[in-house]
């Protein structure tokens, strides 16, 4: 009898030789595979990190810019799903962990800072991200940022001109402005009005021509006191310039006077150090403020802003707790663009969720914020489910295409032990942890405390 050494049960069995019964046949694993094709797959038969064993016994190795490069995925985004206290943190660091003898450099959105002790073995400090601490992020700091290669996909930045304005092209300032909107959206809980959306544009521009770079604040002050020649280009006279982005201005003066306050009104504080091979953005101080979706959404603008001006390297970017960013439309939509760029950035996004209804749950019924949460799981083609409760193995398995053998194994899965989806094929992987990396990945130890 053929057992699986993650779950313990038979696979294949075998029938003692008696009259009129043939006797039990041995095979290989290709002729079993045949047979049981979800038991005994095909391996993924890259070289990469080393995650742990798969049912059939083997090893089970994954890279997704292997996977990539040889044509097994279109996208390199993964998404880790599970419940609290299944081994998905631990998974997560584990193999960025791993990831860092590979050369590979990792950043990392924190929300409930996990990720201390992961930093401190990599001989860095997190960024700690709070009022009072000190530390600016400037979320619009795209510019002297080095042009990427034609066809990339990514539009191109110039650097400062003479006299220290900005030169900044127009690729970079509709990043910019799309950031803007995600922004102000989000926080007003509404979409831009034509006119609002004109004046923040012009604004925009004109903090450019001023700062070098622009920051939220400079903008919200352009916002608030347009010239002539900024309402001339909209053929509009100055008070009706005013008028028209009043309401934008006020509420991202809010958000840098009041919920960014300290973190994102200013320029990038000059001693931050991305060449790190891990850094770490903590926003524990913030986990329950209802604005840490904008938070997230400004400290992974930064980072993604960092990547044009580095030199080429391969990067795993963590989003922790993602539901976070997901729950508003806009800052949905501002992700979702994110995640297909991430091929022309040379990067492999990582989305961390507890369940599959944090998706669901995102926006109503058949909404556009429902089908850009799920969409992510169509640009992520790499899923890694850890154990789900019985009530969320269904929606689980619908969204992500499971059959119902899959289903069921989702409510039975033991600690440590992940259903992947890679592609279309399906592995059953026990993650193997070795005592240094349990230390790095515990976060029970205020319970056995």
């Amino acid at each position: 009898m053929l057992a699986c050494p993650i779950l313990g049960c038979p696979v294949l069995g075998g029938v003692r030789h008696r009259r009129g019964v043939p006797p039990s046949h041995r095979g290989t694993t290709v002729e079993l595979r045949t047979l049981y094709p979800y038991v005994v797959p095909e391996g993924l038969g890259v070289d990469g990190c080393y995650v742990g064993i798969e049912a059939s016994g083997g090893l089970f190795c994954f890279d997704p810019w292997e996977c990539y490069s040889r044509g097994g995925l279109t996208s390199p985004n993964m998404v880790v799903i599970g419940q609290i206290g299944r081994g998905k943190s631990a998974f997560v660091k584990s193999f960025l962990w791993r990831q860092l003898s590979f050369g590979r450099r990792c950043w990392v959105l924190d929300p409930k800072g996990e990720y201390s002790g992961l930093a401190g073995a990599c001989g860095v400090a997190p960024l700690r991200l709070g009022r009072g601490l000190g530390l600016r992020l400037n979320p619009l700091d795209l510019a002297s940022r080095a042009p990427l290669a034609e066809g990339a996909g990514i539009p191109g930045a110039g650097g400062p001109a003479a006299g220290g304005a900005s030169s900044a092209g127009p690729g970079v300032h509709q990043l910019r402005l799309e950031l803007l909107g995600a922004l102000l959206e989000s926080s007003l809980g509404r979409r831009l009005l034509p006119e609002e959306h004109a004046a923040l544009d012009v604004a925009l521009s004109a903090a450019e021509a001023r700062h070098f770079p622009p920051t939220l604040a400079s903008v919200a002050e352009a916002l608030l006191a347009p010239d002539a020649r900024e309402a001339r280009s909209l053929g509009a006279k100055v008070d009706e310039l005013r008028h028209d982005g009043r309401q934008v201005a006020l509420e991202l003066r809010r958000l840098v006077c009041g919920d960014l306050a300290g973190m994102f009104d200013g320029e990038t504080s000059p001693d931050v150090d991305l060449s790190a091979s891990m850094v770490v953005v903590d926003l524990s101080r913030l986990y329950a403020s209802p604005a840490l979706g904008l938070l997230m959404i400004c400290a992974l603008s930064w980072l993604q802003s960092a990547l044009v001006s580095g030199p080429p390297a391969k990067r795993l970017v963590v989003l922790d707790e993602a539901w976070a960013v997901l729950s508003h439309l806009a800052t949905a939509r501002w992700l979702q663009a994110a995640f297909k760029l991430s091929r022309a950035y040379g990067v492999a996004n990582i989305a961390v969720l507890h369940r599959t209804s944090d998706l669901r749950a995102a926006g109503g019924e058949g909404s556009e914020q429902q089908r850009l949460a799920e969409g992510l799981l169509s640009d992520a083609e790499t899923r890694v489910c850890f154990a789900q409760a019985p009530g969320e193995a269904d929606s689980t398995g619908e969204l992500l295409g499971l059959s119902w053998t899959e289903r069921q194994l989702l409510v039975a899965l033991p600690r440590g032990v992940a259903l992947w989806r890679v592609g279309q094929e399906a592995y059953l992987v026990e993650h193997d942890l070795s005592p240094e990396e349990r230390a790095l990945a515990d976060t029970d130890a205020a319970m056995r405390d």
